[in-house]
């Protein structure tokens, strides 16, 4: 898809909006470390949201930022087959469900179910931490999308 040149990116349109989202981003963060939550788990949850959302800005972003965290390149491979897959921890497992319930609101009962699991493997700190990230990264995901942020080609080290 080609951007459209008459798009504005809403980052750059509304700082202060942008400063405000980017706020409660390093917050979540804060929320996430002080639970105990590990860099790559939140990484690999936010490269599934970004999957699901089909936002190739925040693909890019984290899938980088994934890899530099130290995740293992199977994991990012079976990211779209993770209920299926082996290679995930219950952490992992539970930050994916989170992320996935919270960006495809399935139906009440189902959303419910998953979320009490991740609940009770998580317990509460780092499950509502890794809700609000989850929630913060859906924004991010359609900031990119609705700016139509473009994706650049890097050459590999």
């Amino acid at each position: 898809m080609v951007a459209d040149a008459d798009t504005p990116f809403l980052d750059k349109s509304d700082p202060s909006s942008w400063k405000a989202l980017n706020g409660l981003s390093l917050a979540v963060g804060r929320a996430a470390e002080s639970a105990g939550i590990e860099r790559e788990t939140l990484e690999l949850m936010y490269v599934l949201i970004s999957q699901l959302n089909r936002c190739a800005y925040c693909l890019d972003m984290h899938t980088r930022r994934a890899l530099e965290s130290g995740a293992d390149p199977l994991k990012l491979a079976q990211l779209p087959a993770w209920h299926e897959s082996a290679v995930f921890t219950e952490v992992e497992c539970a930050a994916l469900a989170i992320g996935e319930v919270t960006t495809t609101l399935p139906a009440v009962e189902d959303r419910q179910a998953a979320l009490a699991i991740a609940r009770a493997t998580l317990g509460d700190q780092a499950f509502t931490a890794l809700e609000w990230a989850a929630l913060t990264m859906n924004a991010y995901n359609r900031v990119s999308i609705l700016s139509e942020h473009p994706v650049r080609l890097r050459k590999q080290p």
